[in-house]
């Protein structure tokens, strides 16, 4: 007889992002002689190499403990060197007018800060008292935590128009929902995960007057900082491009916090490196008292990721500068293909960061389930491409929605992380396996009926 585990390992699932990875795995393992080719768009797990200074020290280490083997606990904030390297990051990007005093602390990874953030802004656990307030679709990990550690997520309702694009969020109605949820924090996302749709300066401006109105937090998870693909703006939005003059009172109101990664700008997913940087030193210090529990994240990591704290301004500029060419030439033509292929299927316009949300709401036959779908893609389903068998994982969005969409069954999130040539057979896979799969439901309809 087995030990019984808990209520929540017995109700857990993996992550939407994860899940299709997992089965395709599990496919391989039961099934040794297929060989079938996944292209695994599902998780943002970059491909490209990493910024030359980290690569530099992982491959030349000059730090005389650790070539020793010395390899001690650091403070829990993490060394001096690493958070002025996301000091540096974040200074690099701001307008001249714009001189926040910023208070960093480091932990392994941006989906660790998103706990901490939750736990410092939430109320008591299970209470619902100052829940997150987000806006959907959010990225899904959000979610899951406030699920884990019983904070309360309440969210922001937006549609996906037929012409890819999300419905504005109504700023009166942001206030109503404020107000009667009395939040502790309001969470963006600038360059949007999933939805890779971009939150302009001015928006960010008139979250922080809200926030400002109703003495909360502004939260903006800045993973993606710089990837913009709209012509004219002359700085990387964000919550610390917000000036007094902009914003009267935020330099002292102490309401903003950011999370930071090197998962997705300096391609460094596995380095598992992450920030939360305040301008309220009491919410950096009772963070920093709340980590101690986990003592500190990677020496190693931290040492590795701390050359970007040697970086110049323009170095620093212009490695996002050919990322952002880089992923806007991936998107658009991530777009243009798939509208080649059904100029009926809603895909997300190119506009930040390095996600698309594709809809087969206008193209499938009423009781579709993505979920399901992605389940046939990673379990069986298969297109010959050149003579090679080739499956596509990507993730269902249904995970990433906090309250019921219409349209959640039908819409899926494209990581655009693998390579230009596999990228190029995303929408081609996707239609055709979109095919087989309808025509595998008509099919098993038909038995049934009969």
């Amino acid at each position: 007889m087995d030990p019984k585990i808990s209520e929540f390992f017995d109700c857990i699932e993996p992550s939407c992002i994860r899940k299709a990875g997992i089965m395709f795995s599990q496919r391989q393992s039961k099934n040794a002689n297929e060989q079938v080719k996944a292209i695994n768009v599902a998780i943002g797990n970059v491909s490209l190499p990493t910024h030359p200074a980290m690569l530099k020290r992982f491959l030349n280490p000059k730090d005389d403990q650790l070539t020793k083997g010395i390899w001690r606990y650091t403070q829990t904030e993490g060394i001096d060197e690493v958070n002025d390297a996301f000091k540096n990051i974040i200074r690099s990007f701001l307008k001249p007018e714009c001189k926040p005093n910023l208070y960093s602390l480091v932990d392994t990874g941006g989906s660790h800060i998103m706990r901490l953030v939750m736990l410092g802004v939430c109320g008591k656990p299970l209470s619902g008292e100052k829940p997150l307030l987000v806006v959907d679709p959010v990225y899904t990990n959000y979610v899951s935590i406030g699920e884990e550690i019983g904070r309360s997520v309440i969210s922001i309702a937006r549609d996906l128009t037929p012409d890819g694009v999300f419905s504005e969020i109504d700023l009166d109605y942001l206030e109503n929902l404020i107000k009667t949820y009395k939040p502790g924090g309001l969470l963006i996302i600038p360059y949007d995960n999933p939805s890779g749709i971009l939150t302009t300066q001015k928006q960010i401006n008139e979250y922080a007057k809200i926030c400002m109105k109703h003495n909360m937090f502004l939260i903006s998870d800045e993973a993606y900082r710089g990837l913009y693909y709209i012509d004219d703006i002359d700085y990387a939005p964000s919550i610390w491009n917000i000036s007094e003059h902009d914003v009267k009172g935020i330099e002292s109101a102490g309401i903003r916090i950011s999370i930071e990664t090197l998962s997705k700008v300096f391609n460094a997913c596995g380095l598992r490196m992450g920030a939360l940087v305040t301008d309220n030193k009491l919410f950096f210090e009772q963070a920093r008292a709340a980590n101690t529990t986990y003592l500190c994240p990677s020496a190693i990591d931290q040492y590795i990721a701390g050359a970007l704290a040697h970086e110049s301004l323009n170095d620093l500029q212009n490695w996002v500068k050919n990322l952002r060419e880089y992923y806007k030439k991936i998107l658009k033509n991530l777009y243009n293909n798939f509208k080649k292929l059904d100029p009926n299927i809603v895909v997300t316009q190119p506009q930040a960061s390095i996600y698309s949300i594709v809809d087969v709401r206008n193209i499938v036959k009423p009781g579709f389930d993505m979920d399901d779908f992605v389940m046939y893609c990673a379990n069986e389903g298969f297109v010959d491409v050149l003579g090679q068998k080739m499956t596509l994982l990507v993730a269902p969005i249904r995970g990433f929605y906090k309250n019921q969409n219409v349209f959640a069954n039908t819409q899926a999130r494209i990581a655009c992380v693998v390579s230009e040539e596999e990228m190029e057979y995303v929408p081609y896979l996707f239609v055709e396996l979109v095919k087989q799969y309808e025509q595998k439901r008509s099919i098993g309809s038909k038995v049934s009926n009969m």
